[in-house]
């Protein structure tokens, strides 16, 4: 008698599966499907990407060793189109390295890459933030005080982590443009912040004491 009623709820259980799997088996496929797809597609792009960055780091390895040669242009070349089209990361490295590269032959230029750098919203704000240091630096020699001060003043602000360099740029333009009264202004802030490095605060005070002797003299 038990077996019987074993067979009758296992007849019952096949009855519902059977009723279920014709309701819902197309939609377990698909899902199957969409998961089996879904990992190869990912593990596709995993290999894809190792792929490319490994190509990347050669050609920007490559690069470097045009660079080292002496063979600068050539090198910004080969590093300008890396940046064009390499991945990300390595894309973002190159575009500074050849902006480096070019500086040697065309500061003009060079600034106006970092300027770009600066400007692109897909790019890191630190790294954004570094090109706008990159361009001043070269602009305290080529360019106007206001170039460098649109560059890096927004950067000069308490808790910026450019700030000792944004301040001691700005004191260095101010000092070449024959303004003392900048120059104090900015080398003092360096000079007074306690968390500036040694050795910018060091530099900050000698354009300070440069400053003050420029300053006139009291009748």
């Amino acid at each position: 008698m038990t077996d019987i009623f074993n067979e009758i709820e296992e007849d019952i259980r096949r009855e519902r599966m059977a009723r279920i799997w014709k309701r819902f088996g197309p939609v377990i496929v698909a899902v199957a499907l969409f998961i089996v797809l879904g990992v190869a597609g990912w593990r596709g792009w995993e290999w894809y990407s190792a792929n490319k960055a490994q190509e990347a780091g050669g050609s920007f390895e490559a690069a470097m060793a045009l660079s080292e040669s002496g063979d600068r242009a050539k090198a910004e070349e080969a590093l300008t189109a890396l940046g064009q089209s390499g991945p990300s990361g390595y894309a973002l490295l190159a575009r500074f390295r050849a902006a480096t590269e070019l500086a040697t032959t065309d500061r003009a230029a060079a600034a106006a890459k970092f300027e770009e750098i600066s400007q692109d919203i897909s790019a890191p704000a630190l790294a954004r933030d570094l090109a706008r240091v990159r361009s001043a630096l070269i602009l305290v020699d080529t360019g106007s005080q206001s170039d460098v001060a649109s560059r890096v003043e927004a950067l000069s602000v308490p808790g910026n982590a450019w700030r000792h360099t944004a301040r001691e740029l700005m004191a260095l333009a101010a000092w070449k443009a024959g303004n003392a009264a900048d120059t104090r202004r900015w080398a003092q802030e360096l000079v007074s912040d306690i968390e500036a490095p040694p050795g910018a605060r060091a530099r900050g005070q000698v354009l300070l004491d440069m400053a003050d002797s420029a300053a006139p003299s009291a009748p």
